[in-house]
């Protein structure tokens, strides 16, 4: 009885292994294949903007690589998070890729939390820009001060009189000079505006004299005299404005305000899967064209691999969560 017992199951275990077998060998087959299929890109910000137009440019360079097109499909809202978590829910097929940007990344320091967590619900495939912000000032406005050092001394000879503005309550060029003040030990009021268009155009018109921009933003009123460069807030100096120093060079060793994007695809995506992906972006960021194309948007081709990317990601987020923290920012 008990021999055949045993055959019984040994009998079933084969018939179930045998069963298994054709969806195993779908699912190696199609991962051979990849891509098959147009892939979806999802650019959880408006058309026109620097996460968009790198998207469109790397978009349309690893589609070439890949030979399928990548369909760019703009999702804006909420910092990003709207678009964002339809590629969570997304299958972990390769075929629905995410751009994420800082604030998106930030996002829950500010915001009520989301339909998803972006360290266990994403795989990094790599980094792929950077985009510079540059601290500038109305020359009007403070005639006197032309870079970092001369900047800070004013705001310390009027303590919490002087202003400056950004883009809006939570945005990066407020937490950029937040971090600046706690380093510098000055104090300047911060007044906020929703997007940077009126933020440049109310800087432009001498309302407020000071803004952590960026470049991409600030670059044509930096060429026509009417916005002075002081510091660049990244590590390096940048390749558009290569005469302004970096906020480091300039009293603040270590002072890295830099905002990126980077390609996610859903948690669970095949391995192999991943990687054709990573080497297809690394290959377009390596591409000359590519290169200038971004450059002329304002922004900078920048790759770094997926581990790599999902270590920038943990400290980023630390890093900047203490900033909210410990200065009580909020979210418009």
């Amino acid at each position: 009885m008990q021999h055949r017992r045993q055959s019984r199951r040994l009998a079933l275990s084969a018939l179930a292994l045998a069963a298994a077998l054709p969806f195993a060998s779908a699912a190696a087959l199609a991962q051979q294949n990849y891509p098959d299929k147009p892939i979806r890109l999802v650019v959880p910000f408006p058309a026109g903007g620097p996460t968009d137009t790198a998207a469109r440019i790397i978009g349309q360079k690893m589609g070439e690589t890949l030979k399928q097109t990548i369909v760019i499909d703009n999702r804006p809202g909420a910092s990003g998070t709207i678009g964002t978590e339809t590629v969570a829910k997304a299958a972990p097929d390769g075929y629905t890729l995410v751009m994420l940007a800082t604030p998106t990344l930030l996002a829950p320091h500010l915001l009520p939390r989301k339909g998803y967590d972006i360290f266990k619900d994403f795989t990094p495939v790599g980094n792929a820009y950077e985009l510079p912000i540059v601290m500038v000032v109305n020359p009007q406005s403070l005639p006197d001060v032309t870079d970092l050092q001369s900047y800070i001394a004013r705001a310390k000879a009027a303590p919490g009189k002087m202003n400056y503005t950004s883009a809006g309550n939570g945005s990066f060029g407020h937490l950029s000079t937040e971090l600046l003040k706690n380093l510098g030990h000055f104090d300047v009021q911060h007044v906020p505006y929703k997007g940077s268009a009126p933020a440049i155009s109310d800087l432009l018109a001498g309302q407020v004299p000071m803004m952590f921009s960026d470049m991409i933003a600030a670059l044509p009123h930096i060429k026509a005299g009417k916005l002075r460069p002081i510091a660049v807030g990244s590590s390096k100096r940048v390749t558009f404005a290569p005469e302004v120093k970096t906020v480091a060079e300039q009293g603040f060793p270590g002072f890295d305000a830099s905002s990126w994007g980077g390609l996610l695809v859903p948690a669970g995506t095949p391995k192999d899967v991943v990687a054709r992906l990573s080497d297809a972006l690394k290959g377009a960021l390596a591409d000359p064209t590519v290169q200038q194309k971004m450059l002329g948007a304002g922004t900078v081709a920048s790759y770094l691999p997926s581990e790599q990317l999902a270590t920038r990601m943990q400290n980023d987020y630390a890093k900047w969560g203490k900033v909210i923290k410990d200065n009580g920012i909020k979210s418009d």
